[in-house]
């Protein structure tokens, strides 16, 4: 990739200008500075990085005036963002000086131990929940069938949730015991355990870090601009389809061994093996008992499902018009764990089946909290560190949001809407717009 700097601000002040929309009224620019336009000949005017590009019969007269660098700065502002992007509460940035070890040692002793009753029950709710969500499918009629997906999908995502514990250490003392039960997890899903947990590892070392994370990041302006046929992809797949983008980030990051270090490789080839030894037995032995049909319906449509919690687990929690990605000489661990991770409340029975891991700052905060002790640490958290944080019920403004706004990096806004900078390649966005539900 390209240079990673985005100028979608000066792509947009450039349009307006080209497209006559410009007229002597204040403008605000990138957040920082106030834009006076008045009459006169045709020049063009530069000020503080802002470009304005006047009409041949207009002059340009930009004069620079403070104005708050960041609108999460003010309490009134935070309450207006929450409202407008369907959050509870927009946290206020912590300060600079405040490190991720302060946060970690206001948390009581207790959620960092691991309770091997607790830890084998959360094996027995998936178990006996996908084992129900089978039962279902296999007796539900054709009509009832999308719910017993559903229930099933989202019964399977209390595996993942069973090995990701497993691959943070808090599941077992035994590293061998959650190797084993790590690794057979997520074999259901067809995800190999140990270059996930490589990856993810990574992902919570620089969690919201532009180049670093391994999770999801936006999409670079280099990227877009490359191709038509690429802005297109981009388009639907950070919009309509994003719900289950995750089934490309596993293709892409996961079986190939030029991603991994040296001595990671074993390890890598290992779980690959055990993922296809899967595919190769239990594939044929559904198809043979079921047929195409059968296999369809008891495991790709729940891994579907999967995908879809999978997909929208991850950008809510780390996703938001007002959170930031930095580059790493302005990264600080402490705002990017709890400020940059979002808590959000989803139905109960959700919560259940997949074991809390939507309660997903104290996680961020330290890995090392099984999934079991999330709620004390977040109670902890709160009472400690409660005006900092990020907190939404789910919702259709949330979801909303994410999909038409947050597409590509700009340094000062956080994120520049695909319809902003190509409207006529963005109809998706601008049908989702329009269809999607704005209640919160």
């Amino acid at each position: 990739m390209a240079s990673r700097v985005a100028h979608s601000t000066f792509l947009f002040l450039k349009r307006l200008a080209e497209g006559n929309r410009i007229s002597p009224q204040n403008f605000i620019c990138s957040g920082r500075y106030l834009l006076k336009l008045e009459s006169g000949p045709h020049k063009r005017s530069e000020q503080k990085n802002c470009l304005v590009y006047s009409r041949k019969n207009k002059i340009v007269k930009a004069v620079a005036v403070s104005v708050p660098s960041s609108p999460a700065d003010n309490a009134e502002d935070r309450k207006q963002l929450s409202e407008n992007y369907g959050f509870r509460q927009i946290g206020e940035p912590l300060p600079d000086n405040v490190t991720l070890k302060d946060i970690v040692d206001t948390l009581p002793r207790k959620v960092f131990e691991i309770d091997d009753v607790k830890a084998w029950k959360s094996v027995l709710i998936s178990v006996t929940s996908y084992a129900l969500g089978i039962f279902m499918i296999a007796k539900a009629p054709w009509y009832l069938l999308p719910l017993a997906w559903a229930f099933t999908g989202t019964a399977i995502t209390g595996f993942f949730v069973i090995g990701h514990d497993c691959a943070h250490k808090s599941f077992s003392r035994n590293k061998m015991v959650e190797d084993i039960v790590g690794t057979l997890a997520f074999l259901p899903l067809i995800y190999p355990y140990e270059p996930w947990r490589f990856k993810h590892d990574r992902h919570h070392a620089k969690t919201n870090m532009l180049s670093e994370d391994t999770a999801w990041h936006p999409v670079w302006l280099e990227e877009f601009e490359s191709s038509p046929i690429l802005r297109k992809a981009i388009i639907y797949g950070y919009g309509p389809f994003r719900p289950l983008m995750s089934i490309a980030h596993w293709l892409m990051w996961h079986f190939d061994l030029k991603k991994f270090r040296s001595n990671e490789v074993k390890r890598v080839k290992i779980s690959l093996a055990c993922v296809s030894a899967f595919i190769a037995i239990g594939w044929p032995l559904i198809i043979l008992k079921t047929g195409i049909m059968g296999w369809i319906k008891f495991w790709l449509m729940p891994w579907l499902g999967y995908h879809f919690w999978m997909s929208t687990f991850t950008m809510v929690h780390h996703t938001a018009p007002h959170i930031p990605f930095k580059s790493s000489d302005e990264w600080n661990a402490a705002q990017a764990q709890l400020n940059g991770t979002v808590h959000c409340d989803y139905p109960h029975w959700i919560e259940i089946l997949c074991h809390d891991i939507n309660v997903h700052i104290p996680h961020h905060i330290s890995s090392r909290i099984p999934s079991y002790n999330l709620r004390a640490a977040h109670k902890s958290l709160q009472e400690n560190w409660g005006k900092y944080m990020n907190e939404a019920t789910w919702n259709w403004r949330l979801m909303k949001t994410i999909l038409t706004i947050c597409h590509v990096y700009d340094k000062e806004q956080n994120y520049v809407a695909f319809d902003e900078l190509a409207p006529k390649d963005s109809q998706p966005i601008t049908f989702l717009k329009k269809v999607m539900p704005d209640y919160a």
